[in-house]
């Protein structure tokens, strides 16, 4: 027989908060919005050209004209802003990424048709010259090493061509030392303070950016040194925030987190330690894996894209670069709940 202690009835129910959705909402910590979302998209020479991309089920490399259209669809659904990847012929890359400074380079010609187009958006502009470099790596490549101050000096270059094409933000990606400063010193000097710094401060070294490498065709070739030489072990946490604060004094106005999903922890560090405005990027490969999986019958695609997002909030992000965007925000707009559904 059961003591009448144990037959008491417990008199805190944290169930009596999740009882309706309604109540679930009200008492809700943390919500997903389209506002939160940034849309990567891959943009490549011709027109009427949308190019599936295999490692990646749903997203397609768009030319120009055609990413004006999608832009326009994006901003009224109410994503605040587009980072535009140019897919570069193999004729135009070299050794030096020479093609990165090119005014009429694809990616500046995009920037110019946004700009006009869809002028309430923003327009972020990547920062970095594996997609032009010969040998795929994200600097100027000499007798086995990745040449940092050389780089740099090519980077700020790079950036006040963007800015002046019509970007609003450049996001210097390759993770060389001082390029955050050289950038801010190179577009102050030439009237261009107003062009914000969204700095990848905390980029690791990671098996998760498969596919997008495959979609840019950047993939590196060229000898044993890799990318470990300039971007980060994922065994590190507080490098992150010296990486950030290194940042954050040479001038960047925002800082990212890069992977997101696997560095959850890193997010949370950074957004405790700093309060600056912090994003997640849910990179090709987490994307592609979520994919996969529903592909496969494990879950249901929308739930756990969702609920994967949401989960960056949580962790501390302001906003997510997301291949899914478009349709996430879709989502929203029909009334989707950011909860998991049993």
């Amino acid at each position: 027989m059961r003591s009448a202690a144990r037959m008491m009835p417990p008199s805190k129910r944290p169930r009596r908060l999740r009882q309706a959705q309604w109540i679930r909402t009200l008492v809700r910590e943390h919500t997903l919005a389209a506002e939160d979302l940034i849309w990567p998209i891959f943009v490549t020479e011709g027109r009427g050209v949308r190019e599936s991309i295999a490692a990646l089920p749903g997203v397609s490399r768009l030319s120009i004209d055609q990413l004006v259209v999608d832009a326009k669809r994006a901003q009224a659904l109410g994503i605040p802003a587009i980072a535009v990847f140019p897919v570069t012929a193999e004729a135009l890359k070299d050794d030096l990424g020479t093609h990165a400074t090119d005014p009429s380079g694809l990616a500046c010609r995009a920037a110019s048709a946004l700009a006009e187009a869809v002028p309430a958006l923003g327009l972020i502009g990547d920062i970095a010259l594996d997609p032009y470099t010969s040998h795929g790596h994200d600097g100027v490549f000499r007798d086995g090493e990745v040449l940092n101050d050389e780089t740099v000096g090519i980077l700020a270059e790079m950036a006040l061509v963007h800015a002046r094409a019509g970007f609003n933000v450049v996001a210097p990606s390759d993770m060389m030392d001082g390029r955050v400063g050289a950038t801010r010193a190179a577009l102050d000097a030439a009237e261009l303070e107003r062009t914000l710094i969204l700095s990848y401060a905390v980029k690791y070294a990671s098996a998760f950016y498969g596919p997008f490498r495959s979609a840019l065709g950047s993939a590196r070739r060229q000898g044993s040194v890799d990318k470990r030489t300039y971007q980060m072990d994922p065994a590190n946490a507080r490098e992150a925030l010296r990486e950030v604060a290194l940042d954050l004094e040479e001038g960047a106005d925002l800082v990212m987190v890069k992977p997101g999903l696997p560095y959850l922890d890193v997010i949370r560090q950074v957004k405790d330690t700093w309060q600056v405005p912090t994003v997640a990027y849910q990179v090709s490969g987490e994307y592609a894996m979520l994919r996969a999986g529903a592909d496969a019958g494990a879950f249901a695609w929308t739930d756990a894209l969702m609920e994967s997002l949401l989960a960056f909030k949580r962790a501390g992000a302001d906003a997510i670069i997301t291949y899914a965007a478009l349709e996430v925000a879709e989502h929203l707009r029909s009334g989707y709940a950011t909860t998991a559904r049993a």
